[in-house]
Parts: C-alpha cells; sequence; structure tokens
C-alpha cells in the first residue's frame, strides 16, 4: 500500500451554495410558466473515502453523502421545490474539481389540480423522484477549515408519470459557494490497497432476470392510475473491473396502455383503433453497466420487436441503479422514458447467476 499524503486530512465536510439560473424551455406546455430566473440554496454532507475499500481507490477516493436543496421557481403556479438527496462526488484535476451525481426525492408546494391550479401542467403530485449534477472547481482549507467552490447545477423534476400531467422541469444554473472541514486528523490517509489481480475479461457471461413493477398513468389528465410489470432477461459480460456489457430482452404488460387504448377508440374513432388491440410489448436492448461498490449504474438503449400499438415510437431508453445485497441477488431502480418523456420509474428484484 502507498500513502500519497502526510496532511491532516477531513473524514467530513459541510458545504453550502447559492444557486442561480434558469428553467429550461424544453417543452412547449410549459413557456407560460418561465417567467423568472430561478434560484436557491444546495446544503451538502459529505464523507470521504481513504482507500479502506478496494472501490475507493479505483475511483479516486470519492465522497459519499446527503444534501437538501431549496428551489425558488420565481412563479406562484409552478409553487417552490425541496429535495432530499444520496450524493457521490467524484474527483479529476488534482482533486480540485468536482463532479457530483445526486438522487432523492423533491416536495413540490403547488402540483396541479384540476380547480386548484390547472395551468401547472409541469407537475401531477407534490412528490416527485428529483435528480441532480454539479459540476464544481473548488478549493478547501484556503483559511483555516473554510474553503470556496464555484461551478454549474442541473436539476431536473419529475414524478415520472407517476400521474398526470409529467411535463418536469430542467434547471440549469450557475452557483457559488462555501464548504467547511470537519474532524481534520493525521490518521486520514488516502493508500491504494493492493492492485486487483482479477482477469475480470476472462470471467464467464452471466445471466440475470429481474421482475419489475410500479405505477403510472397516460397522459390523459385523470384517467387513473395503475401497475405496470415488466419481466427482463439478459446477458453480461464484465470487461473490467468497472464495465459490463448487457444484451437482453423485457416484456411489458402496461395497464395504463390497455386502458389508453380503449379511450382512444372511442374518443378518436376516425383513428380506426380497435379497442381489443394487444397492450403488452416485448423489447430488445443493449446496455452498460458500471460497477462502484455495490451499486452500479446502469443504461439500456432498447427496441419494440413486438409492440401492436404503437405509443412513442419504437425506441426506449432506460437509466438506473442497483444494489448488490449479495453476489448474485440484487434489487433496482430505473427510470424508463422515450426520449425527453418519460413512461415510468420502475422498482425491481433480480438474481444474476
Amino acid at each position: 500500500m502507498t500513502a500519497f499524503s502526510q496532511e491532516k486530512n477531513s473524514l467530513y465536510t459541510v458545504d453550502v451554495n447559492y444557486f442561480y439560473g434558469n428553467i429550461l424551455p424544453h417543452n412547449n406546455t410549459i413557456r407560460h410558466l418561465i417567467t423568472e430566473h430561478p434560484d436557491g440554496i444546495l446544503i451538502s454532507f459529505n464523507k470521504k473515502t481513504f482507500g479502506n475499500k478496494e472501490w475507493e481507490s479505483t475511483y479516486n477516493f470519492p465522497d459519499y453523502g446527503g444534501s437538501f436543496h431549496y428551489e425558488n421557481t420565481k412563479n406562484e403556479i409552478l409553487g417552490d421545490l425541496y429535495g432530499l438527496y444520496g450524493h457521490y462526488n467524484f474527483y479529476f484535476l488534482n482533486r480540485n474539481l468536482t463532479f457530483r451525481i445526486a438522487q432523492g426525492i423533491a416536495y413540490n408546494t403547488n402540483p396541479y389540480g384540476k380547480e386548484t391550479n390547472f395551468r401547472n401542467l409541469a407537475y401531477g403530485t407534490k412528490w416527485m423522484p428529483s435528480t441532480y449534477f454539479m459540476l464544481n472547481y473548488q478549493k478547501e482549507n484556503l483559511f483555516k477549515n473554510i474553503g470556496i467552490q464555484a461551478g454549474l447545477s442541473f436539476f431536473h423534476h419529475s414524478n415520472a408519470n407517476i400521474q398526470s400531467p409529467n411535463t418536469s422541469t430542467n434547471t440549469l444554473a450557475i452557483n457559488l459557494g462555501v464548504n467547511y472541514s470537519l474532524n481534520k486528523n493525521e490518521q486520514n490517509q488516502r493508500f491504494a490497497r493492493e492492485i486487483d489481480t482479477v482477469n475480470y475479461k476472462k470471467q464467464p457471461i452471466k445471466f440475470n432476470i429481474s421482475f419489475r413493477s410500479g405505477i403510472n398513468e397516460s397522459d390523459i389528465i385523470g384517467s387513473g392510475t395503475f401497475p405496470f410489470y415488466v419481466l427482463s432477461a439478459n446477458i453480461d459480460k464484465r470487461l473490467s473491473r468497472k464495465s459490463a456489457l448487457q444484451f437482453g430482452t423485457d416484456f411489458f404488460a402496461s395497464k395504463y396502455l390497455e386502458e389508453y387504448i380503449k379511450f382512444k377508440s372511442v374518443a378518436y374513432p376516425n383513428e380506426n383503433i380497435d379497442r381489443n388491440t394487444d397492450y403488452k410489448r416485448v423489447g430488445i436492448f443493449v446496455g452498460h453497466e458500471l460497477f462502484v461498490n455495490r451499486f452500479s449504474i446502469e443504461t439500456q438503449v432498447g427496441y419494440y420487436v413486438y409492440s401492436p400499438f404503437d405509443y412513442l415510437g419504437p425506441f426506449y431508453q432506460r437509466v438506473g441503479l442497483k444494489y448488490y445485497f449479495t453476489d448474485k441477488i440484487f434489487g433496482s431502480m430505473a427510470l424508463k422514458t422515450h426520449g425527453a418523456k418519460a413512461e415510468g420509474l420502475e422498482f425491481g428484484i433480480g438474481i444474476r447467476l
């Protein structure tokens, strides 16, 4: 093992950022809601890593922690946003550049209401999943334990079509903040663990099967939420400590789509839609899995090979998190989309053999 520093290092840090930016007009249905520049604060608590586990040195000793976010949208119809997140900070350029990935849940103070707030087409629910990214240039301990940072932030708020409407918002902002180091100690030294001698390329192809489910609603406001079910099977091949490639198939049974087909057959008779059209779909996909520790990040692109009812096009995407309870059993949470259009938030359980 090799020590990298003899300086006093902090086990924990706290940072506070003020941000100011724009809600991006990604959809014409929310343009009337973008009236001013939103601003807000982001308060974060971080735990540093020093190489006590193999993945820590592999990823250049990242931080992990939690953060609280408040955004004033400057529009009474949109309401304000409060969020709680878990995050990772990854370091570059001699640990001066940080990239944060965060996932959590947000609360909106004034969501859509048929009688109370029919103009808010961005958020159909008070509670919703939320994601943000932050790129910062930072300097720690410039004056004793105090440092500064500045950069760009991107906040995404969407209820993943759990309930309509769900146009969502994306806020791009500049941020400026301060950080404070706690518990500085000379024993907190970064060191590389022994070199990983596993030849991942020689590992056999693994077979995965998983079951996912959730609830969602069609774009017809008030049409009701229904469960959906996804059965997936895929193979994966490890390329390295960090990466694996995937190829597989999905079977989708979305009850909201069954109801939507019935609605379209009655409401739009000129489209000649058979109310008994099969709502089930089958897709094939390719993907990539990025292994961190027991967590991994999945990205997949799929194509429907069976889809009697053409809805949202032939291609779909999935981005999600997996957590390995054991080497074989995992849980997952993923967002399935068609381009910028979210279809559902999937929660699943699976096995890797």
